[in-house]
């Protein structure tokens, strides 16, 4: 099902970034798939394939009722002709958003669960009780983050990525930026920013990173004040700079992850040496841009 991606890179035209001859390249992993895009395709491409090697003829996996993980594994399980059930946190509302009709509509079976069911996804009691439910099957975790996804986001970056002097990334699970801090060349820099509100993040950061025994090869940071509000939460700022942005430069990003994380590189161009080339990994996710602008009434861009 997934095979080698196609990349493609815009360079960014801005007075802030001439006026430091910084070059700002983005890495459009958005437009590597049209259903599995960006780090969703790194992070399932393994899991399939040790999915499909084991015999499983069923996936499950956990999100949100606008979860870019769910409406990829969706489309990756009917690519791959495997059944999937999306356990979905939250009560069923209908009509169903454009994330779930999508992934209803590739096959997947909804379970939904309440909020304080969700938060035992990870406990052997609930997966057995799932698996009571609905039969045998090859389990991924919300996210898609496991030691296969990482594998798979290690392969991110490729050839000329190495000449960067700063790769940025949003993070969720962190998954993503697990890849990327364990392959990116010595003397490059890493900054991670995450959607989550709260400094825990950099706590289960390293905890990732402990429980699958990874070492980084280059220095990072998280920045963990570009939340607008926490996770899912936006602010009128946010949404003029993505529009402001597209404008400028015709690529649109969502207001969950890259939203932020571009947001975030510009707020800090002043602290950027002069002549530094930076690296900026669009990680998809505009998938849910259609569901948000439905639910707030807005009119952010979509490709």
């Amino acid at each position: 099902m997934l095979e080698k991606p196609n990349i493609s890179y815009t360079r960014v035209s801005a007075p802030v970034l001439e006026r430091k001859n910084i070059q700002l390249i983005v890495k459009r992993l958005d437009l590597i798939h049209p259903l599995i895009s960006g780090n969703k395709f790194f992070k399932l491409k393994y899991n399939m394939k040790s999915a499909q090697k084991a015999g499983y003829k069923q996936l499950l996996t956990f999100g949100g009722a606008y979860s870019n993980h769910i409406h990829a594994a969706a489309a990756a399980a009917k690519i791959d002709g495997l059944s999937i059930i999306g356990v979905i946190r939250g009560e069923k509302t209908l009509p169903l958003n454009p994330t779930l009709q999508m992934a209803q509509d590739s096959g997947m079976k909804i379970h939904y669960v309440s909020r304080s069911e969700y938060r035992n996804k990870a406990e052997p009691e609930f997966i057995t009780q799932l698996q009571n439910l609905h039969g045998d099957f090859y389990l991924i975790p919300e996210g898609g983050t496991n030691s296969l996804a990482i594998e798979g986001t290690k392969e991110i970056l490729q050839g000329e990525d190495f000449d960067a002097d700063i790769i940025t990334c949003s993070i969720g699970t962190g998954g993503t930026l697990a890849g990327i801090v364990t392959s990116a060349k010595e003397g490059q820099k890493i900054w991670g920013f995450s959607s989550l509100k709260g400094s825990f993040i950099l706590k289960e950061f390293e905890g990732l990173l402990t429980k699958e025994n990874l070492s980084p090869t280059a220095d990072y940071e998280i920045f963990t004040n570009y939340h607008f509000g926490g996770y899912g939460k936006h602010k009128p700022e946010l949404l003029s700079f993505i529009r402001d942005f597209y404008d400028n430069t015709g690529i649109p990003l969502d207001p969950i992850y890259t939203g932020k994380m571009m947001y975030g590189v510009f707020d800090k161009v002043d602290q950027i040496q002069e002549g530094t080339k930076i690296l900026c990994l669009h990680t998809g996710g505009l998938q849910g841009i259609t569901g948000f602008n439905s639910r707030y009434g807005t009119d952010l861009p979509l490709k």
